[in-house]
């Protein structure tokens, strides 16, 4: 078999694949995509606040020492912004990972996402892009058909 004949039937295998690729991709159902983004994100804050709890949601005192010297925002007192933080961290990701007022959670981390990324870690953009992005998506096209609130609309949808 000649060089050419065998680069055709190789860009011909990769064209067929690609397009296969993107049929499927075409027809996976948005909630699916929805409910990994919820989870995913989800699971981020969640595990955040799990690293400032002791018990079910008794602050350390190691996370009183982080909002003090390391995030130390501007406007809101370190023992304030510690317990705001961590009451958000852990409602909202429940919020999301169940799928409930999932707009109004994703709206809520991502102001979040902006005041950690402004005030406390800068250089740190390109994870929060990645985490803003998903909750952009999810603000824009809600929980999915997978969600609580897919569930509340449709019981308050009925005729």
């Amino acid at each position: 078999m000649s060089q050419s004949v065998q680069s055709n039937s190789l860009a011909g295998t990769v064209r067929e694949l690609a397009s296969w690729a993107i049929a499927l991709s075409e027809r996976t159902p948005a909630w699916i995509y929805q409910l990994a983004m919820r989870i995913a994100i989800g699971m981020v804050f969640w595990q955040s606040a799990r690293t400032k709890v002791e018990g079910v949601l008794t602050l350390k005192q190691s996370t009183f020492f982080l909002f003090q010297y390391e995030y130390d925002l501007p406007l809101i007192p370190a023992d304030i912004a510690a317990y705001m933080a961590t009451y958000a961290e852990t409602g909202f990701a429940i919020l999301l990972i169940i799928g409930l007022a999932t707009r109004f959670a994703a709206a809520s981390l991502l102001v979040m996402t902006l005041v950690i990324q402004i005030f406390v870690y800068p250089e740190a953009w390109v994870v929060h892009l990645s985490w803003m992005a998903i909750l952009t998506y999810l603000m824009a096209r809600g929980g999915g058909l997978f969600s609580a609130d897919h569930l509340v609309k449709k019981a308050f949808m009925r005729d």
